[in-house]
């Protein structure tokens, strides 16, 4: 059986929905019932909408300021602008082409900080050129330095926000419709300028969707460092609250016969109820996924030991604790824990030809100390210092107030060192 349209009458009431898909199709509300009809007009609203999104994206977050790359670039483009525009022999209207290249050039100083500006002003200068060319139907204008305009589309589309990449495209979309025409030599030569100049642009989206998915990963380790920080807070918390409870139910029952017994439970509730509201000040947001507490302390310096026995002796660990490391609050020890577990765990893995892994817990008056250092092949331990575990225990330093750096020796082996202030509430 076919599918007919089924034209609604114009004084029937309408459904809001109904008439809309039909003016996409035809002024008169017609309601398509052709499955191909319906698919067209569902490609054509997701692609309006994607249109829509791609044109509110914001630009890329942090683009990096001038650096020396670029003035180093800018230093080599410039003489040879001059020097092309002055000793050529075959450039037409001199002037206008070495001011042009000279234009070009330094808009790549700001081509990642203001991408449209930096495309705007050298391809605007470029249609100019061209109308030019095809009003007087003479030679086009330019020298070969401006090639360094290929820049240019890559970092629109790197950097600018989704409005900046839409009316950027449209002004080299012009400029390259322009230049074709103005200097035209065969279609082959039309379509590979045009893809030569187009590549960048494509490279540039690659490039950001690259570094899009890269910090969204990095976000989600972040977080779930943070939710196992606000996990290990949780049970110690809930730890001293039970403490407490019991505590005030053995005053209780001690009270009428032994008020001195009483007055003692008060002090040891007066106590862990002040060491409970000082580390639920460094408490952080966090879910725990359903999961029931867990009413025990969570590992701290205390367990160390036990961590180094449990790698064996291939390589050996080196347990060395030393200072002033009383009265740790539980956020810190088992950040201590959690870093020494994840830097044993990379030097077992990626440390070749390593015989031992040293770990020393350092404490003064203010902070604490955690170096972790294994005496691998320099040659050997190029660990990716964009590593996820590097990451989850930087995020985790930070929270507490802290530091870490991680590196290779300048000998042999990698080392990481992290620093905690003892008493410093979560960030």
């Amino acid at each position: 059986m076919g599918f007919q349209p089924v034209e609604i009458a114009r004084n029937a009431p309408r459904k809001k929905g109904l008439t809309s898909l039909g003016r996409l199709v035809d002024e008169r509300p017609v309601l398509w019932a052709d499955p191909l009809s319906a698919r067209a007009i569902y490609a054509v609203v997701m692609l309006r909408q994607a249109a829509l999104t791609l044109w509110a994206a914001p630009g890329a977050p942090k683009p990096p300021q001038r650096v020396w790359r670029d003035w180093a670039l800018v230093a080599v483009l410039l003489p040879t602008a001059v020097l092309e525009g002055i000793f050529r022999d075959d450039v037409v209207w001199r002037p206008v082409a070495l001011v042009l290249a000279v234009g070009v050039v330094c808009t790549l100083l700001w081509r990642r900080t203001h991408p449209l500006g930096a495309v705007a002003v050298a391809f605007g200068a470029f249609i100019v050129a061209d109308i030019a060319t095809l009003i007087t139907a003479g030679e086009p204008v330019g020298l070969y330095t401006t090639i360094c305009v290929v820049l240019l589309p890559y970092a629109l589309v790197r950097w600018g926000s989704g409005r900046q990449v839409g009316i950027g495209l449209a002004i080299i979309l012009v400029a390259l419709i322009l230049g074709v025409a103005s200097d035209y030599t065969g279609p082959v030569d039309a379509v590979v300028g045009s893809m030569f100049l187009v590549f960048p642009a494509t490279l540039g989206a690659a490039v950001r969707n690259w570094a899009t998915s890269r910090r969204r990963e990095l976000d989600q380790v972040r977080l779930r460092e943070r939710e196992q920080l606000a996990r290990e807070l949780h049970d110690t918390v809930a730890h001293h609250v039970s403490a407490i409870a019991i505590r005030a139910q053995a005053g209780r029952v001690v009270a009428a016969s032994h008020p001195d017994a009483a007055l003692d439970a008060l002090a040891v509730i007066e106590e862990e109820a002040s060491r409970t509201l000082a580390e639920m000040r460094t408490m952080v947001g966090g879910l725990r996924d359903g999961e029931a507490p867990a009413f025990a302390p969570q590992l701290g310096l205390a367990d160390l030991e036990r961590l180094a026995r449990s790698v064996g002796d291939r390589p050996r660990v080196e347990l060395e604790l030393s200072g002033d490391l009383e009265d740790l609050g539980a956020p810190v020890g088992a950040a201590i824990y959690r870093i020494a577990q994840e830097s044993i765990t990379n030097a077992v893995r990626h440390a070749r030809h390593s015989t031992r892994i040293d770990v020393r817990v350092t404490g003064d008056d203010d902070c604490v100390r955690l170096t972790v250092s294994d005496d691998g092949d320099a040659s050997a331990t190029p660990r990716n210092p964009l590593g996820y575990g590097l990451v989850g225990m930087t995020e985790r330093a930070m929270l507490l107030g802290g530091s870490l750096e991680a590196g290779p020796d300048p000998e042999r082996g990698w080392t990481v060192e992290a620093t905690l202030p003892k008493a410093r509430a979560v960030r």
